[in-house]
């Protein structure tokens, strides 16, 4: 029986906001020791864009910070609900999508990834409309906030 906490992170398609949430706690995890403590993996409301990498702007702005980076897209199964403690959506209709198809009963916590920035800017920004890499930059940005607020919150013991 694994002692790990598992954290999820989901957006619509699992190519741009997902993926950098992802890269960014692993790094946020890896950098303050607590790597071993974690497994970590996003994945998609919809399943457009199973089997491929993420947004090119979005593996460019992980490489820019240095953020390691080599998952592919997935679809959020029912398992997931059981299998994860953490389960972050990036805005509110992620999170009226993951209440919807939560089995009941089940453990992973539902929360909004933007609740744990100290800016509070709830709602992740969603760049992939974008014609040049600016959001992919605030995304990551929102990321590392909500990575440490998170981390923080749970070590005060703010969140179970």
């Amino acid at each position: 029986m694994s002692d790990k906490k598992k954290a999820l992170f989901i957006c619509l398609g699992n190519i741009c906001r997902s993926p950098i949430a992802e890269g960014v706690f692993q790094k946020t995890v890896n950098d303050l020791g607590l790597g071993q403590q974690w497994e970590i993996d996003s994945a998609a409301i919809g399943s457009w864009h199973v089997g491929n990498p993420p947004d090119w702007r979005a593996l460019d702005t992980m490489k820019n910070h240095e953020v390691p980076y080599d998952n592919c897209a997935r679809q959020i199964i029912k398992a997931d609900f059981n299998n994860y403690d953490y389960i972050f959506g990036m805005d509110e209709d992620n999170m009226r999508d993951l209440k919807s198809r939560a089995p009941k009963g089940s453990k992973a916590k539902l929360l909004l990834f933007g609740e744990f920035d100290p800016e509070g800017d709830r709602i992740i920004r969603d760049p992939y409309y974008d014609s040049d890499s600016k959001g992919f930059e605030k995304c990551y940005q929102q990321s590392v906030r909500c990575s440490k607020g998170f981390l923080e919150q749970l070590e005060q013991g703010k969140v179970k």
